[in-house]
């Protein structure tokens, strides 16, 4: 048996990989990738596959002109129970499938690095694919078959925020309650865990871990907001259109609720929903902003619109105005957006129901503020200000510490491999 294995973060937005030494239980390497995948068009139905990954999938987005199949946001079709397959040239692909091409990607590369084949892993999953149960195991049996594909023979599963907790608690000197917030692209995954520098090495830590659990909104749902709030008046929200001679109503509140989100603005690019929308843009007068609607989707610029909006999201970090603004194959508009519009009108709802959430997390373990000693915060999603200030107001600003937001989770989970290899539950 090789004295390496791997932790596994698969992220909505990125993914990372890394090497530990379990003799040393020391990180070796670390690998990472953004969570994407492009399928450029084939020539023809029989021609063979191909696709890229990551960054390159990007480059060859673009190079492609934007035609062919860009995926993001993968892992939230894994609780998907409607979604079966996709078809992609005369291939067609499970939810698996696709999630399998990433792993394989990072796998080779840190095979490839260690020179040779890998076959064990603690892969990370959030405390809530989905509130639904049901919908929560099915996503867990697809990243196992996944995992499967990608060549991994013994794998093990581990809570992302437990990872994060695992990672920490090599930068304390003393024990500590800590509250780990993890807020990724999908999920906001909190852990409540009593952590000890000495315990390091220990493999059952059941006893110290206290609580955990979960609410289904992300970075994704933030974007969303956005896009409800700044950018679908731009492409035909608050149009009305003349079906009936004399008689207007609004256009269908699917078109915008569908382009608020990259993995259902799919939905609209159908032969169907293209006829509807055009019929639309017919009824409406021809309205420009109706046939912004119809470039976006004829002209696959859902990526490039939501670059440009995570991009407004993460300049509110750091400043407290930014402009959304974008400017594609004639569609052309501008918002200004403040940092005290975007906490109170535009993501004020989704951080109510994370705060009422974590009000309830702390009330039903009978755990109050005074008695934790630090919130570590980590995932992208956590350098949000609006939320951040959440955890302020709750806990004070001195119990707020953060780390590597984007691999803590990844090397917390190859730390963890003592944890559940000798199959300790939390």
């Amino acid at each position: 048996m090789s004295q390496f294995i791997y932790g596994i973060d698969f992220g909505t937005t990125n993914s990372a990989l890394v090497i530990l030494d379990t003799t040393t239980n020391t990180i070796v390497k670390l690998f990472t990738t953004p969570s994407l995948l492009f399928f450029p068009e084939p020539k023809n139905p029989r021609e063979e596959i191909t696709f890229s990954i990551g960054n390159e999938a990007i480059e060859r987005y673009v190079e492609n002109r934007r035609r062919g199949r860009f995926m993001k946001s993968i892992k939230k079709v894994l609780p998907n129970k409607s979604f079966i397959d996709t078809r992609i040239g005369a291939k067609s692909y499970k939810a698996e499938d696709l999630v399998s091409l990433i792993l394989i990607h990072l796998k080779k590369q840190a095979d490839d690095f260690l020179g040779e084949n890998i076959t064990t892993a603690v892969i990370g999953r959030p405390v809530v694919f989905d509130e639904n149960p049901e919908k929560d195991a099915l996503a867990q049996e697809r990243l196992s078959k996944a995992a499967r594909i990608a060549g991994f023979t013994d794998f093990y599963f581990q809570m992302e925020p437990i990872g994060a907790a695992f990672t920490y608690e090599r930068q304390i000197k003393k024990e500590e309650l800590v509250l780990v917030a993890d807020f990724g692209g999908g999920t906001s995954d909190f852990s409540l865990m009593r952590l000890n520098p000495k315990a390091v090495h220990q493999a059952d830590r059941g006893a110290d871990m206290i609580a955990q659990g979960g609410v289904y909104i992300g970075g994704d749902s933030l974007d969303s907001d956005i896009m409800w709030h700044k950018g679908t008046m731009h492409f035909g929200r608050g149009v009305k259109e003349e079906i009936t001679p004399g008689k207007l109503i609004d256009l269908p509140m699917s078109y915008f609720q569908n382009i608020c989100s990259w993995e259902k603005m799919n939905f609209l690019d159908t032969l169907r929903m293209r006829t509807s929308i055009s019929k639309s843009y017919g009824f409406s007068g021809k309205n420009y902003k109706v046939k912004n609607l119809l470039t976006l989707i004829e002209d696959n610029l859902g990526y490039v619109l939501f670059k440009q909006i995570e991009k407004s999201k993460m300049d509110l970090t750091h400043h407290d105005e930014t402009t959304f603004e974008f400017n594609q194959n004639e569609i052309d508009f501008k918002e200004s957006i403040t940092i005290a519009d975007f906490e109170k009108e535009i993501i004020n709802k989704n951080l109510d129901k994370i705060e009422e959430y974590l009000l309830g997390f702390l009330e039903k373990y009978q755990i109050s503020q005074q008695d934790i000693d630090v919130v570590f915060m980590t995932g992208g999603t956590s350098m949000v200000r609006p939320l951040k200030n959440i955890f302020i107001k709750q806990f004070g600003e001195d119990k707020i510490k953060s780390g590597d937001n984007f691999n803590s989770v990844a090397m917390g989970l190859a730390y963890s491999y003592k944890v559940v290899s000798a199959g300790v539950q939390f």
